[in-house]
């Protein structure tokens, strides 16, 4: 028998501003957004912009998308990453495809690409390596932005591969190339103007780890020996064999690596090497000039 105390709610017949309120709720104890997340996914589930939801809060959506939704808030809840279930996440005012096959694009990557652009003349064309792609944003972006140029973007992982194909592909960037390659094993290219990586720089005992969005990224993308430090030195070891001179190697890491990141440039035989601070203040991408004796 029903309870006649509490009211039975017909999920089709439920509010924007209830669905969101109960949204919230839910979110609360797992996400330091919650309305923010709640927002979002609701204007996934309807096809419609966040203005939407304050124009119209008294209509009830149907009962499928209030279904999507409550499916959505569950995975949020249970940690799972906005930019996973929403399947885009923006970079560079362009909307890029992700999947947990690769890392959700950070605003602090964004950073290479303002480097990279500052050394890339509009009306000339360059050659740049991106390695590690991933969901190709760097080096979709670059070719967008430089369309004279041509890039080559290299990853190990052949899902990440086809998540950043489909990325170009939905974009209409054309000047872009992907290759299956463990860093430069099957570069056989030489004479890049610029060589850029966003590479695994974590620590494998670092805590972070367990934390947030993190728990749910490939960890391949994520995690490197050496406390971090392996992957950048194997790029910045081969880097100079496939540069031309004066070309330039561009290295995202983590914001307290500055020190053994310059000295291995240094190690290596870059010169004017340089660390470089995102919007939030930290060190976050170290560049050099490979200029051979």
């Amino acid at each position: 028998m029903l309870d006649s105390t509490k009211p039975v709610v017909d999920p089709g017949a439920t509010s924007i501003a209830t669905l969101l309120e109960a949204g919230e709720r839910q979110l609360t104890k797992t996400s330091p957004s919650a309305r923010l997340d709640a927002e979002v996914l609701l204007c996934h589930c309807l096809r419609q912009p966040r203005s939407y939801l304050r124009a119209w809060p008294e209509r009830h959506p149907d009962l499928p998308q209030t279904e999507e939704f409550q499916r959505m808030l569950a995975l949020r809840s249970q940690g799972h990453p906005v930019a996973y279930l929403l399947g885009l996440r923006e970079f560079w005012s362009r909307e890029f495809i992700v999947t947990p096959d690769v890392l959700i694009p950070r605003p602090d990557s964004e950073l290479l690409v303002e480097l990279s652009l500052a050394g890339l003349a509009r009306d000339r064309s360059a050659k740049i390596l991106d390695l590690g792609t991933g969901s190709g944003i760097l080096a979709i972006t670059l070719a967008a932005e430089r369309p004279l140029s041509t890039v080559l973007a290299c990853d190990n992982s052949s899902p990440a591969l086809s998540v950043a194909e489909r990325n170009a592909e939905r974009l209409g960037v054309n000047n872009v190339r992907f290759v299956k390659s463990d860093w430069f094993a099957q570069v056989t290219e030489r004479d890049f103007d610029l060589i850029l990586s966003n590479p695994p720089y974590i620590a494998a005992e670092d805590p972070h780890l367990q934390q947030g969005d993190v728990r749910f990224e490939p960890r391949s993308a994520l995690v490197s020996q050496k406390q971090g430090l392996s992957d950048i030195e194997s790029i910045a070891e081969q880097a100079g064999r496939h540069l031309k001179p004066g070309g330039r190697l561009l290295v995202e890491h983590g914001y307290d690596q500055t020190a053994p990141v310059q000295a291995i440039f240094d190690n290596h035989g870059y010169r004017a090497v340089a660390t470089h601070r995102d919007l939030a203040g930290n060190p976050r991408v170290t560049s050099g000039l490979w200029q051979p004796l």
